[in-house]
């Protein structure tokens, strides 16, 4: 399904603002960046939210899902136009075409002709003054105006960590997507406007690696009024109740997940013997599914994690492998809820000391221990979140960047 039509039909809305000074704006984004149900797509929604409130807002994405296909009438209405592409190009294929063509497979996997006809329309139809590109493979989506290149994460450098931790033939596989994707990120660096990442960390590897440019940390932040203890309040879990919350065909949070219920969580119930761990979201794979047991409950979606969250003694997030803000760690301090981390997962959060962050498996189920034996509640968390990650806040550097852009 594509979704073509010009959607800013309100009365005042940016749609009707033509003539008035209102430029207009290209965004890119790799997935629909609604609902704002994952980490990539909440992101790529308030940016967009924050985009229409000054600019006549063009979206080309492309959709996986159903729900992928109909704005919300939060954006709907202020839209100028929205075109949202199936992918629908088995990654098989994309690898071929890699091979062949000396490409990371990210490239030729968001290569889509539909989307090629959908951007020139839109810039042949409107005068696109600036282009906002979510994520690295709608680089190739590029155009002549000034653009931010919205990275979100070195994702060169999680595909060398993935190689490190796999055997031959993938470790050879993910190595070369690593290196081939390096060189893309460095090249487009050098030639957009501005590079942003969600975190200085990641600003700072993307320097190391030899990225070149203007390159910015715009953070995540959260929506506190929506992750507040009082809205979602619920009866509380009969047992002590651990929660991961996240995307459940995920590599790293697959990886995490295992991790806890086979080598975490038996340490933990030496103590606790009641304690259960609750996997929360969508697409469990099989692997996933088979941790399901004794303690171990896989929910697969939901329809609001705020219960899942209400109803946790703790939230863990044991990743080994995590790049940038986690917004799962945002999430359940926003619902003061007692959280224990991964040095990695914590890394790119100024927590300020209000979440454990634990080191090994050992110290990891200490940690939960001593948080299911604590206070149920962490309102300091919730206060860290709501001075340091409120949206409009960390989204302000954008203003700056579209400002300094060449008209």
């Amino acid at each position: 399904m594509e979704t073509p039509a010009r959607l800013g039909g309100a009365a005042g809305g940016p749609g009707d603002r033509a003539g008035i000074g209102v430029k207009d704006l290209l965004f890119l984004a790799h997935r629909a960046p609604f609902p704002p149900d994952r980490g990539d797509k909440i992101r790529s929604y308030h940016v967009l939210r924050h985009l229409m409130r000054d600019w006549r807002v063009h979206l080309s994405a492309f959709g996986e899902s159903e729900g992928d296909f109909e704005p919300p009438p939060a954006l709907r209405d202020g839209l100028a136009s929205c075109h949202i592409i199936p992918r629908t190009k088995p990654m098989p294929v994309a690898a071929l075409q890699a091979l062949g063509r000396a490409q990371p497979v990210s490239l030729p996997a968001f290569a889509h002709p539909r989307m090629r006809r959908a951007v020139a329309g839109v810039r042949a139809d409107h005068a696109i003054a600036a282009c906002y590109i979510f994520s690295g493979q709608m680089a190739q989506y590029r155009g002549p105006e000034p653009t931010i290149m919205d990275m979100v994460d070195v994702d060169s450098a999680k595909f060398a960590a993935l190689a490190r931790q796999t055997r031959w033939p993938m470790r050879a596989m993910l190595a070369r997507e690593a290196r081939r994707l390096g060189d893309f990120e460095r090249r487009i660096a050098s030639e957009v406007a501005a590079t942003v990442f969600v975190s200085e960390a990641e600003a700072a590897l993307f320097r190391d690696s030899g990225g070149r440019g203007r390159i910015v940390a715009i953070e995540n932040g959260i929506d506190a009024d929506h992750y507040d203890p009082e809205v979602a309040a619920t009866s509380e879990s009969e047992e002590p109740l651990i929660v991961f919350t996240g995307q459940m065909d995920y590599r790293p949070n697959i990886d995490a997940v295992t991790r806890f219920a086979t080598r975490i969580l038996p340490m933990v119930r030496t103590c606790c013997p009641s304690a259960r761990f609750a996997i929360v979201g969508r697409a469990p794979t099989p692997a996933v599914r088979r941790l399901a047991g004794d303690g171990v409950i896989v929910t697969g979606e939901v329809p609001d994690t705020r219960i899942w969250l209400a109803r946790a003694r703790v939230c863990v997030a044991p990743l080994d492998l995590a790049r940038g803000i986690q917004n799962k760690l945002l999430e359940a301090m926003a619902m003061a809820r007692p959280v224990v981390a991964s040095i990695a997962a914590a890394e790119g959060i100024d927590h300020g000391g209000t979440i454990a962050v634990a080191e090994g498996d050992r110290d990891f189920a200490d940690r939960v221990i001593a948080a299911l034996a604590g206070p149920a509640d962490n309102p300091a968390a919730r206060g860290r979140v709501l001075a340091r990650y409120d949206w409009a806040a960390r989204l302000a550097p954008l203003d700056l960047l579209l400002k300094d852009l060449p008209a």
